[in-house]
């Protein structure tokens, strides 16, 4: 193939033809819709995706073959009749009207090419590989997958409209945040972050991004709620893409409603990426399936420092798990035992799930709160009371 032009073209409201009605002009005729062009079809026949594309208004089917004027006022055809003689008619039509013609039968004997596409919200990168298809799209499938991972610098560097994202971390591997909170990442121009973030994700960030440590520990909220919520908005209204990094799920105990409330009141555009909650993948980190057939069929989740109604939470069958906790274990466990659940219950406690540091202390609602003690628990911990806790000895 001789040397070519890459070139992105605004189809939006223009003409462009496709000849044919297979499975392949039902491919290239999905595009140009997307594109937003006025398709006209040309085909004595018309597959089902592209009966679906003409009952739904979006595109004109000439029912008949193809006949010498359909190219008028056309920018654009693509021919995939399957029929070379139809083909060569199509393209000699294009050549002499000066219309760019993508052939799908013969590359090398096409004026114009459709290449492979990877998309990442705003970035378009298109591949082609000397007419070889195959390759182009294993080379697009590696480009996509780097554009969804933030592996490829997709930060802008234009000030455009603000946006905030509430990009839920996970419970603290940084390999367990979901493709499109790294890429949210990857974008931002701020990243507010809370201390039990996947941190080590910091290090990945490009250069001028600028970070905003929010971090609470127990007793201590340098940077009150409202604070943050204002940061969010102000950065946002600036025109930066702010991502709000936090731990496990922004809407689990994670505030996440109200920052998102905050962001909606002040007219400033936000979205939510969840991410994996700790109340769930800390446990099974530790070997602890919070709902096991036998032993638990629901789960309950509670943040362990809100002054709990122990009365109604001892009545609930299946797992308990407390976010939080740690300082008022023993009023948790002295409250379940006073409202009827057993004293021997099995509880456990993971500190630092999903990290190097994790660790594991096993006992009952009698016991507990003494082992934790004499081991010195800290947060962050998950608590996870009832008998699929017996499942770590065989698990964990």
């Amino acid at each position: 193939m001789s040397p070519c032009y890459p070139l992105t073209m605004d189809l939006a409201g223009r003409r462009a033809v496709v000849v044919g009605g297979g499975p392949v002009a039902a491919r290239r005729t999905a595009g140009l819709v997307a594109a937003g062009a006025d398709v006209v079809l040309v085909a004595p026949f018309a597959c089902e995706d592209v009966r679906d594309m003409v009952d739904a208004g979006t595109v004109t089917w000439l029912d008949r073959d193809y006949a010498q004027g359909d190219l008028e006022g056309a920018w654009l055809v693509h021919t995939a009749t399957g029929d070379r003689s139809t083909d060569d008619r199509v393209a000699a039509d294009a050549e002499a009207g000066r219309v760019w013609c993508v052939r799908a039968d013969d590359a090398s004997r096409s004026a114009a090419w459709v290449p492979a596409v990877a998309r990442a919200g705003s970035v378009t990168v298109a591949v082609t590989a000397g007419g070889d298809p195959r390759r182009a799209r294993a080379l697009r499938d590696a480009v996509s997958v780097a554009l969804d991972t933030g592996g490829l610098p997709v930060r802008h560097h234009r000030t455009g409209t603000g946006h905030v994202a509430l990009v839920g971390g996970g419970p603290g591997d940084p390999g367990l945040i979901t493709t499109r909170g790294r890429r949210r990442l990857a974008e931002a121009d701020v990243v507010v972050v809370d201390r039990l973030a996947p941190r080590a994700l910091l290090d990945e960030l490009g250069e001028g991004v600028e970070v905003v440590d929010v971090g609470k520990t127990s007793g201590r909220h340098p940077v009150q709620q409202e604070q943050i919520n204002q940061l969010l908005v102000e950065h946002a209204r600036a025109g930066r893409r702010v991502v709000r990094l936090k731990g496990g799920d922004p809407f689990v105990l994670g505030r996440g409603g109200e920052e998102a409330l905050a962001c909606i009141a002040a007219g400033v555009d936000v979205e939510v990426v969840p991410g994996v909650t700790s109340a769930f993948a800390v446990p099974a980190a530790a070997g602890i399936p919070v709902t096991h057939r036998g032993r638990s069929r629901q789960v309950t989740v509670a943040s362990g420092h809100e002054g709990l109604d122990w009365g109604s939470l001892a009545a609930l069958e299946g797992t308990l798990v407390l976010l939080m906790g740690v300082s008022g274990l023993a009023e948790a466990a002295a409250g379940l035992i006073r409202h009827g659940r057993p004293p021997g219950t099995p509880v456990a406690i993971v500190e630092s799930g999903c990290t190097p540091r994790e660790r594991t202390t096993v006992g009952t609602l009698e016991t507990i709160a003494e082992l934790a003690r004499e081991r010195d628990v800290q947060p962050p911990a998950v608590i996870v009371i009832g008998t699929v806790v017996d499942l770590h000895a065989v698990l964990g």
